[in-house]
């Protein structure tokens, strides 16, 4: 959306050509709002998990084949092709990894949380959780150095859990976004009303939020804590997940020594934190701890592959560091690193000499790299404290693995720290004594290094946050971000009205017997707590001998009724295995039909010891029906279906229960 006139002119961060305009004002941000709340929502909170994961990997394909306008585009913010890589596709593949999340999710727009709580003696009355989407909007307020990964991360969780998008991107990289948002819009993948693109400063879009919206903000934290303290945030309880800049560490751990595979792991880790993105990462490494005695080694090493880092135009072949975003950005690291200059010293680089390839170093918003030494982390905290957000970090030394996580907590709460070992022990040890004040941390060495994603990279499955400077946020996390944007409600009831409600058996609900056998139903026409009540089979000696022949388990509880002294035990008893086979021999229906294939089994459980001479039966009901697309035109029409198999003995308990996975053909073959 545009505003009226200008609020700030954008330049190329290479060339420092003006680019264009941007503005917000006079935007009627309480419509903007309820557009998304009634228009988009309304949509969105209809559709199933799986037709929002559905969407979600369309739009990603959609986006992939038009990668190569975005690269274009995004040179102009001074990103080399690598940058570009982590914020195109990087943001991209997001898209992918949440539109997976579909598989762990029901066929309905809602979720239904964990198992029922009994609350009742009879068992007539029970309680449990669903999760349904908010009724409000995100609003994504996103920092300049990732344009479009830090719209797409966020969208495709909120999007997931059925609730639309308002993106302020940064005004001085927004043109990137929007370039991208026009053309999802123009896709019509969402549905309308879905996301919505606030281009400029934004003042005022977090006014209306209620409590039904969620305020995402990435970037400073003072920043943050501000919006997050706002009057109105806290009267309507306004969900606000902020993910502040911090200062992240890297540790080089006390076994490793220089020559080792693991030193030049280190080495290549940091450089690479330094220089990928010119240091405009809120995860790159700030405070590089590393044994007092290896700190010239660790500095000389560092500056060697940063003096080969050539910087200028990304265009230029051989080019490894581009620019800052803007020429702002260049004055307020170098105010950083003349603050930090105060309390240690810089062993690397220079704020005004320095080359710069197939660019007018003046006019662009280029900058050196920085490497200081800090000789007393503990005395000298401004490195704590103070962040060049470019291409600047700090050697920090210490005595002892303690030492190391001390300093690395002097940070105030840090979104991500690493770890350089080949000893699991040291691994070990500082994981467990780190973690309270980051919010992920990574174990580096020479097993892993080679397919690992690096100190600097949030994934889509795991969380983004961490505690204290940090913002104390989570962002992505695979599932766990879905349900942020979810409103967690307990539900009470008869087992049959809550089977209604869920979408899923719950014992006790109402069994109606199957007629025909569910084995002849096609997807469509289960229903679920539809029970096939089978015939009884009397346990024998035979059988247990008979089994342990097929099966090779000898297992002494089984075959030596002279070594039971001592045990649960009060004679043979019947495998487990067994149990669950033979109940496969009573419930299934062998004629050809429209299930597929059985391809797992859930949640096994044995309950009761089964003896020669018992007599089991089988309670075979539909629990729970899960949607599947087709894959392609020739692919069979089909769902999963998960059926209970209760198991019982002449007394009438449970001795046996499982959930089977089955694979059955749809009616439909269109779908």
């Amino acid at each position: 959306m545009d505003g009226e006139g200008t609020e700030i002119e954008l330049f190329n961060a290479i060339t420092g050509a003006k680019i264009g305009e941007a503005s917000s004002a006079g935007l009627d941000y309480e419509s903007i709002l309820n557009y998304g709340r009634t228009v988009g929502g309304k949509v969105l909170r209809k559709m199933t998990f799986q037709e929002r994961g559905r969407m979600l990997k369309a739009l990603a394909l959609f986006l992939l084949e038009r990668k190569n306008k975005y690269y274009e585009v995004s040179a102009w913010t001074g990103a080399t092709k690598v940058d570009s890589w982590i914020d195109i596709e990087g943001g991209i593949g997001n898209l992918f990894a949440n539109a997976s999340l579909r598989r762990q999710f029901p066929d309905l727009p809602y979720y239904v949380d964990g198992v029922a709580a009994p609350l009742s003696k009879g068992g007539t009355f029970i309680g449990h959780h669903i999760m349904v989407p908010k009724e409000g909007v995100a609003v994504h307020i996103n920092a300049f150095n990732f344009p479009i990964w830090g719209m797409l991360e966020k969208i495709a969780v909120n999007l997931m859990a059925g609730v639309p998008a308002i993106v302020k991107p940064s005004e001085y990289t927004g043109y990137l976004t929007e370039v991208m948002v026009r053309d999802i819009i123009d896709s019509k993948i969402l549905p309308e009303g879905a996301l919505q693109l606030v281009n400029g400063l934004g003042r005022g879009i977090i006014d209306h939020v209620n409590c039904n919206d969620v305020v995402t903000f990435t970037g400073s934290a003072a920043t943050g804590k501000k919006l997050k303290a706002l009057p109105h945030i806290v009267e309507e309880s306004v969900a606000f997940n902020l993910e502040a800049d911090s200062l992240n560490a890297c540790v080089l751990g006390p076994d490793v020594t220089p020559g080792s595979p693991e030193f030049d792991i280190f080495i290549k880790e940091v450089t690479r934190e330094i220089t990928v993105k010119a240091g405009q990462k809120c995860t790159a490494v700030r405070r590089i701890v590393v044994p007092e005695n290896l700190v010239e080694e660790v500095q000389n090493a560092v500056s060697k592959r940063l003096a080969s880092t050539t910087i200028g135009d990304p265009a230029v072949e051989g080019v490894r560091m581009g620019a800052l975003a803007t020429r702002t950005q260049v004055q307020r690291v170098r105010e950083s690193v003349e603050q930090l200059a105060k309390s240690q010293q810089i062993v690397y680089g220079d704020l005004d000499t320095f080359e710069v390839v197939g660019a007018d170093k003046n006019a662009g918003a280029f900058f050196s790299p920085i490497l200081f030494v800090n000789d007393d982390p503990f005395t000298k905290t401004d490195v704590h404290n103070i962040e060049a957000f470019g291409p600047v970090s700090s050697i920090l030394p210490y005595k002892n693995l303690d030492e190391a996580i001390e300093i690395t907590k002097l940070g105030k709460g840090s979104l991500v720290s690493s770890i350089v070992t080949a000893d699991d022990k040291v691994a070990t040890e500082y994981v467990v004594g780190a973690a309270s004040m980051h919010g992920r941390i990574l174990v580096l060495n020479e097993a892993c290094a080679k397919e690992s994603t690096g100190h600097g990279s949030p994934m889509p499955l795991l969380t983004h946050g961490g505690p204290g400077r940090a913002g104390g946020g989570e962002e992505m996390g695979g599932k766990r971000g879905v349900l942020h944007y979810l409103q967690r409600t307990a539900i009470q009831g008869h087992p049959t009205t809550i089977t209604e409600i869920t979408k899923q058996f719950q014992v006790g609900a109402a069994q109606p017997e199957a007629n025909p056998h569910v084995f002849r139903k096609h997807f469509e026409e289960l229903v679920i707590g539809e029970t096939v009540f089978t015939h009884k089979h009397t346990v024998t000696e035979a059988d247990i001998v008979n089994f342990a022949n097929v099966s090779g388990d000898n297992f002494y509880a089984h075959m030596d009724a002279t070594s039971l002294e001592g045990t649960i035990f009060e004679g043979r008893v019947a495998h487990g295995y067994f149990i669950l086979s033979k109940a496969a021999g009573l419930f299934v229906d062998p004629k050809k039909g429209p299930v597929l294939l059985n391809y797992g089994i859930d949640e096994a459980r044995f309950t009761k010891p089964v003896y020669p001479g018992a007599t089991i039966g089988v309670r075979f009901t539909v629990k729970e029906k899960v949607d599947q697309e087709k894959r392609s035109e020739e692919d069979i029409a089909k769902g999963i279906v998960k059926f209970l198999v209760d198991v019982y003995d002449e007394t009438g308990e449970t001795v046996a229960m499982a959930t089977i996975l089955t694979m059955v053909k749809k009616l439909d073959q269109s779908k």
